[in-house]
């Protein structure tokens, strides 16, 4: 067993437990994006952070993939903690501002500017659906490519994939497109709140022909 200290209360725990599991147990709320039970844990959205160390050696990591560590000393709401947090959803922001789950933590956060260029994007490439199609579907019909800012994810040569089921078990755990927001102020991209109560991909009669990764999508007819 390891002991450590989580915002000032001792915990044992496991050898080998991550320090998401760990403020979950102790009941401390830690927003996640590109987490998901079931699925590897990536680290890719960075809202997980948490603040370990003290004074010139303290520093941010994430969560959902760092392990726990004899006498460590964790704070999940720190001021610096916080601070990384509002930058990371405006950051989100930048890159989806049509996604309700961004939307809403924007809300929860109190994030009330977005200072970056405007983009208008259908994936923050958190990976979900990559590792969903990968280890839960036994499909691997998706996967990343490219680097920097040419990353993005799709079919290998964007050729529809014979391994693939057509589940929709992408389009589900997607949190930039599972609920998509229409209302969204085109100037701070914030708006505070969605109308959107459903995910418009998954309405369409002809669900079984679509891909999400089509362009123009072909789903809900916005161009990438």
């Amino acid at each position: 067993m390891v002991n450590i200290i989580i915002n000032n209360i001792p915990l044992q725990v496991e050898e080998g437990t991550t320090l998401l599991e760990a403020a979950k147990f102790l009941g401390f709320p830690i927003p996640t994006l590109c987490h998901m039970d079931g699925l590897t844990p990536y680290g890719a959205c960075r809202l997980c952070v948490v603040e370990i160390g003290e004074g010139a050696n303290a520093k941010l990591v994430t969560s959902c993939t760092y392990p726990v560590q004899e006498d460590m000393k964790v704070r999940t709401g720190s001021e610096r903690v916080v601070k990384a947090r509002k930058m990371i959803i405006e950051l989100l922001l930048a890159t989806a501002p049509q996604s309700k789950v961004i939307q809403d933590l924007a809300s929860k956060f109190n994030v009330h500017q977005q200072r970056f260029r405007q983009e208008w994007e259908d994936c923050i490439l958190c990976g979900l659906c990559v590792r969903m199609c990968e280890e839960q579907m036994m499909a691997k019909a998706i996967g990343f490519r490219g680097r920097g800012e040419n990353r993005s994810i799709g079919t290998p040569f964007d050729i529809k994939s014979e391994v693939c089921r057509l589940c929709g078990g992408c389009i589900y755990i997607c949190p930039a497109c599972q609920l998509r927001c229409t209302y969204t102020d085109k100037e701070q991209a914030i708006c505070n709140g969605c109308v959107n109560i459903s995910a418009p991909c998954v309405e369409k009669d002809q669900f079984h022909d679509l891909m999400c990764y089509m362009d123009p999508c072909v789903a809900c007819e916005i161009v990438k």
